[in-house]
């Protein structure tokens, strides 16, 4: 989430539009990966956890009943500590506003606006551009005195929902269409670490990173984060 918004209305995250939505992305980039990387390893702890020389159809009937409940379950977690995060984050918005705006103290206020902004952008600014921004944050509206959840914070929270709960499906498909649990199993692995290295590609690229490195260090994270929740009887 970030600090200070200084364009129109919307200010630290409260926007005070009609329908009072979400600006930009409902998640961003590394949000959208790290919730799929999440739910591709909750369901590899399923699938990795069958035995495929004793399996039966009945066992991987209830593997994927196990995979898709569990999945379920953390991303209406993941939704609701996603809601809990935006109100703490927006309470502590409106509490930076609020202090600098009734700060006597410039050099206190400056340094509150630099907090709330991004390090490389604050390291750039002048006392002047410091200045030039508390005193357009004077001008602002005053902010609501009770914090509430708005539609596109909704909208975000059944994104994140939505991101757990699928990741599962490619890794369970080949279990629904293939009667041999050796064969399914090492399609289904497959899957899922084409899968892990593609996310883990996106992040290096979205972090000016090399994206193959990045790949292979998040495929290979991940395995290594199944067999530990594995071992540890998870």
């Amino acid at each position: 989430m970030s600090g200070i918004e200084l364009k129109g209305s919307p200010l630290l995250g409260l926007h005070t539009g009609a329908h009072g939505g979400h600006a930009g992305p409902v998640l961003s980039p590394i949000d959208r990966v790290s919730e799929v990387i999440f739910g591709l390893i909750m369901a590899l702890t399923f699938t990795g956890s069958l035995s495929v020389a004793t399996t039966d159809r009945a066992e991987v009937r209830d593997m994927l009943i196990g995979a898709l409940g569990c999945n379920l379950a953390w991303g209406l977690v993941d939704a609701v500590m996603f809601l809990l995060a935006t109100l703490t984050e927006r309470g502590r918005n409106i509490a930076i506003l609020k202090e600098v705006r009734s700060s006597g103290d410039a050099r206190r206020a400056h340094e509150l606006i630099g907090e709330a902004l991004p390090p490389v952008i604050a390291a750039t600014m002048t006392p002047a551009e410091v200045e030039a921004i508390r005193a357009r944050l004077g001008r602002l509206p005053d902010p609501p005195d009770s914090l509430q959840l708005n539609p596109g914070d909704f909208r975000a929270a059944g994104g994140v929902f939505l991101l757990v709960f699928l990741a599962t499906f490619p890794v369970a498909l080949p279990f629904t269409f293939l009667h041999q649990a050796h064969v399914a199993l090492r399609i289904s692995n497959g899957i899922a670490l084409v899968m892990l290295f593609l996310g883990g590609y996106y992040l290096g690229r979205h972090g000016m990173r090399h994206p193959w490195w990045s790949g292979l260090v998040t495929m290979g994270i991940g395995a290594v984060l199944v067999w530990a929740t594995i071992a540890l009887g998870g």
